[in-house]
């Protein structure tokens, strides 16, 4: 009769495979086993590390310079991001204006929620599936700026103005609140500013006349002694507004337009200083130049 020792002896050389193919070898079924088949999901095999090294405007929310990394499925998302942020802008900065006597900023509330909000904050979420953090940052942020501002402004739904009016019906804690809201956007706006600083002129411009528009709303809505917005700079946000709607608009159209669907490719104009800038110094060809001050004797 085997004693216990044996017993288990035998028990472990069957889990070691010791014991005829009754044995399990975990490591070799470690080794063969296949990745788990997500159904086509581009995200399971791709390896986006490469993007991490990538300055932040590795051609994804700079259209202008954008390329596709090796074995991406994704399309750039930045076009349709700028798109619903220039969109809504426009918009928005018309009323400001006071464009055709229009004051009132219901009109906006729809393209806020839908386009300006919802698409751009889906456009920020893909910027982060392909690896752009840049990008991710800034069109989410600017996605929920409309979701909040069109929460805000829906009239009787969310009473936020009315809860901000005191009782003897002065609109002045709202109007303060705004102000402050508009002038941590401000600040917002200056820190990715910073970020272009290496980028394109086109991209550059965007963030400058933007941080603007929200540093003429937010003094605006702040200097309100006569009861209301100061008139003059809210006007000059809408213009600063129209601007970087614009802008947004054109460095979408250089997101989108190639070889493939244009006739011609639209310039951004990269800053001498940039990656771009300085690769394409090197490209110029100075040795006729240089031959020509050394037959002189320079």
């Amino acid at each position: 009769m085997a004693t216990i020792q044996e017993q288990n002896a035998a028990i472990l050389a069957m889990e070691k495979g010791e014991n005829g193919t009754r044995g399990i070898d975990h490591a070799a079924a470690t080794k063969q086993r296949k990745p788990y088949d997500y159904g086509g999901n581009p995200l399971a095999h791709i390896n986006t590390g490469d993007s991490v090294r990538l300055p932040a405007f590795g051609g994804e929310f700079q259209p202008g310079s954008y390329k596709s990394t090796e074995g991406r499925k994704f399309a750039n998302p930045a076009p349709l991001g700028l798109s619903a942020f220039a969109l809504t802008t426009f918009v928005l900065s018309l009323i400001n204006l006071g464009t055709r006597g229009i004051t009132g900023p219901s009109l906006v509330i729809g393209a806020a929620f839908g386009y300006g909000g919802l698409v751009q904050l889906l456009a920020g979420m893909w910027e982060m599936a392909v690896g752009n953090t840049f990008g991710a940052t800034a069109l989410s942020s600017y996605g929920g700026f409309w979701i909040a501002v069109a929460i805000i402004l829906t009239p009787g739904g969310f009473e936020v103005v009315s809860s901000l009016t005191t009782a003897e019906g002065s609109v002045k804690p709202f109007l303060d609140s705004f102000g402050l809201f508009l002038m941590g956007w401000f600040i917002f706006t200056f820190i990715l500013l910073l970020c272009t600083l290496r980028s394109t002129v086109a991209f550059f411009l965007l963030f400058f006349t933007l941080m603007m528009a929200f540093l003429m709303l937010g003094i605006g809505y702040l200097l309100n002694s006569s009861g209301g917005p100061n008139e003059s700079l809210i006007k000059a946000g809408g213009v600063f507004g129209l601007l970087a709607a614009f802008l947004a608009w054109y460095n979408a159209l250089a997101g989108i337009a190639d070889p493939s669907n244009s006739f011609f490719l639209i310039p951004v104009a990269h800053f001498p200083w940039s990656d771009k800038g300085r690769a394409a110094r090197e490209q110029v060809d100075n040795s006729g130049a240089r031959a020509d001050q050394t037959d002189m004797g320079v």
